[in-house]
């Protein structure tokens, strides 16, 4: 009887070591995720808070303190979009809450995605930008919206017809574009200790790279992600 039941019992084990693995590789990527989002996001709240409390105007915050709609609704999105998506992506609780995540991605992450990239296209038209964000930075800013808005309409599209691995690697590209404010901290903080404020060629240069690291780590992701016989075609 003591023989029989060993099977079974090292079935429970294999299984009960699968789902503790699962849950620290879900803790490590939704921590990581929100430590990435924590500098931005206290950011915006700190600017939520001048916008709410009516903060003296400076040369600074003039262009929010002035048409204040457009940066609040882009902080907010982001909020929801960076906190609720860091879970989306999560193999072990996907699994387990297929209906939260299809809820929460239809009611609330699309809506904020797509809130967040049209207020930031918003911005960039019509706020005063400060002299060392030249045009260059601001035809990157366009193209990051475009981008995130065109890869948050390919996700939709790509689930409606039942292609969940296409699905995946648009919302993956479109969540990486809105995470870039946060490598933009990591990309940007150092030269700040060092040198200072930059000149319009570094603020390009830092900017930019907090948008392309995330997007190769995207690429990386969403490669390992696909099925063997996906990646060899």
């Amino acid at each position: 009887m003591s023989q029989a039941g060993l099977p079974g019992d090292g079935g429970d084990m294999i299984t009960s070591l699968a789902a503790r693995t699962s849950h620290r590789r879900d803790v490590l990527i939704a921590t990581g995720l929100l430590l990435l989002a924590l500098i931005p996001s206290a950011a915006g709240a700190f600017r939520v808070g001048e916008i709410a409390s009516g903060a003296p105007t400076t040369a600074g915050n003039a262009r929010f303190m002035e048409v204040p709609l457009p940066v609040v609704l882009h902080i907010i999105a982001a909020l929801v979009y960076a906190g609720i998506g860091a879970f989306q992506f999560l193999p072990g609780l996907r699994s387990r809450r297929i209906g939260w995540h299809r809820f929460a991605g239809r009611y609330l992450l699309i809506p904020a995605g797509a809130t967040v990239a049209l207020s930031g296209l918003w911005m960039t038209a019509f706020y005063d930008v400060r002299p060392i964000d030249g045009l260059a930075l601001q035809l990157s800013r366009y193209v990051v919206g475009v981008l995130m808005l065109a890869f948050l309409v390919l996700g939709v599209l790509a689930v409606l017809r039942r292609d969940i691995d296409a699905h995946r690697g648009w919302m993956i590209r479109a969540y990486a574009l809105a995470m870039g404010a946060g490598t933009q901290v990591l990309t940007s903080a150092p030269f700040a200790l060092l040198f200072g404020t930059p000149d319009e060629f570094w603020r390009l240069l830092q900017m930019d790279a907090g948008w392309m690291i995330n997007i190769v780590v995207a690429e990386i992701i969403i490669h390992r992600g696909r099925r063997p016989a996906e990646r060899v075609a």
